[in-house]
């Protein structure tokens, strides 16, 4: 009998040793483009989006991938909004020895004075690999989706999705769909275990009834690739990440939509223990928060879910990888990437060098290996959702919650004869208290510039227009920031006008 329990002992010793414990990270980077000088939208044109910005924004992205992992980084990252290369290599590119070529420089040279031809010749995704290698994350074998258009799409692409991963790639596949970004498939190898990763950016406009055939079309491409794996083996080991411009509970939230692509062709849900059945091989994993809590982007006072990491029943069994229970979370970094609202710090090309991260905060999720083999056992849970398909109501941004009066700037904490209009400043709420100025538009004069007044929402900007004609006094909270060049306050909820 002591034999026996030494023996066992000693298989549960070595199944513990043969974990690996990774976490995989979804992240919209807000347009990531290059130094070529070619680019698809006129806020990245060379006049507008220069080497500076670009600095700011790699070393940016590099610092909010860093903060995963205790500074290592995910094992996995999956990239959405990467610029497709206007001036691509004739030959698949060496990532390892771009590094090697450059690893005497840093980024800030090689993009600063020692920008050539060359180095502008880079892709956008090595230039932010090497971004990482200076933040001491490196590692990393670089995938990127090929250019490839869907037949009946009527324009070129102009971003594409990539994958960073530090196991090592077995396959890469793209596959095109209507109106996207195409669909990239990298199959890894965890400890020999094969795990499948498939990296998203479905057509825009997620509340957009016009739009959901597109994104019904995304999903299809995605569903019949993953029927196939799935046909081969029900337990595959697979992630499906990335933006998928669709809520969660798309068709809950918006029951317009009678098709949604999220829930009713790619048929994701909020069951965790159904993931077990053969009708309901997909989990969200935005279910393991609760309600509140979930939220990755903004839009018009409402946290949006359009980042997404969604995984299938083989991630639950005891055979190769396992999803590690509740561990999904948003990357919401404090005095980094959200401001003090705890909203996203979205990226901004104004200035001399630009700021900010992107309009989406990245999530993760945590994974280790499984070695007894079983296909036919699934993990113990904690408190499994049993969400059909979730809330329909948004999650509303609690405006009217803040504690405005301890977080608001007034002139006395800003540096006397300083001006506000600095990246510094943007995203902070002010204690606005000036004359209205004579404008077409609605203006405040406020320590001594002139600031366009804004809301989102229509009746209170109509209602704050008629009663505050030219030389009356105004007296509000306002987000300080920039749209098309102009500097304003925003007023984001009625309870914010004193």
């Amino acid at each position: 009998m002591r034999i026996f329990f030494g023996v066992a002992l000693s298989l549960v010793v070595a199944l513990t040793a043969a974990a690996r414990p990774f976490t995989v990270v979804a992240y919209n980077v807000e347009n990531l483009v290059d130094l070529d000088g070619l680019a698809g939208f006129e806020e990245y044109q060379p006049a507008r989006y220069t080497p500076a910005h670009a600095l700011t924004k790699l070393k940016n992205i590099a610092r909010v991938i860093a903060r995963f992992e205790e500074g290592r980084g995910p094992d996995v990252l999956i990239l959405a909004e990467v610029e497709v290369d206007h001036t691509p290599a004739t030959t698949p590119l060496d990532y390892d020895a771009i590094l090697r070529r450059y690893a005497g420089m840093k980024l800030e040279e090689m993009i600063g004075p020692k920008l050539n031809r060359e180095i502008a010749d880079l892709p956008a995704e090595a230039l932010l690999v090497k971004a990482l290698a200076d933040a001491g994350v490196t590692g990393y074998h670089v995938v990127a989706a090929a250019d490839l258009i869907a037949p009946g799409t009527n324009r070129p692409l102009e971003q594409k999705n990539v994958v960073l991963t530090r196991f090592p790639v077995k396959a890469a596949r793209s596959h095109p769909t209507v109106d996207a970004r195409a669909i990239l498939e990298v199959e890894v190898e965890v400890d020999g275990a094969p795990l499948y990763v498939f990296a998203n950016h479905w057509k825009s406009g997620a509340g957009d009834p016009v739009t959901e055939p597109t994104r019904i079309e995304n999903a299809r491409t995605l569903r019949q690739r993953l029927d196939e794996i799935l046909r081969a083996d029900p337990n595959a080991d697979i992630i499906l990440g990335g933006d998928f411009n669709s809520q969660y509970n798309q068709k809950q939230r918006y029951p317009a939509m009678k098709t949604a692509a999220m829930n009713d062709v790619l048929r994701s849900q909020g069951n965790e223990l159904a993931v077990r059945r053969p009708d309901r091989d997909l989990y969200n994993l935005w279910y393991e928060l609760s309600p509140e809590q979930r939220g990755s982007d903004t839009f018009r006072g409402e946290w949006g879910t359009l980042m997404h990491l969604i995984i299938t029943r083989g991630l639950y069994d005891f055979r190769g990888v396992q999803y590690v229970d509740n561990s999904f979370a948003v990357g919401k970094f404090a005095g980094l990437n959200a401001d003090d609202k705890g909203l996203p710090v979205r990226w901004s090309g104004e200035g001399a060098t630009g700021s900010g991260f992107s309009d989406h905060f990245p999530v993760s999720a945590k994974f280790t290996t499984v070695g007894d083999g079983h296909a036919d056992r699934y993990l113990a849970l904690r408190k499994p959702s049993d969400e059909g398909s979730g809330a329909a109501a948004p999650t509303k941004i609690g405006y009217d919650k803040l504690d405005l009066a301890a977080i608001a700037l007034t002139p006395a904490k800003v540096p006397p004869g300083g001006s506000i209009r600095t990246d510094a400043y943007k995203g902070k709420i002010f204690r606005v208290d000036g004359r209205v100025a004579a404008n077409e538009r609605l203006a405040v004069e406020y320590l001594g510039e002139t600031y366009d007044v804004w809301s989102y929402d229509e009746a209170l900007r109509t209602k704050l227009r008629a009663e505050h004609p030219a030389g009356a006094t105004i007296r509000f909270y306002g987000e300080l920031g920039q749209y098309r060049g102009r500097w304003q306050f925003i007023i984001q909820d009625p309870s914010w006008v004193k």
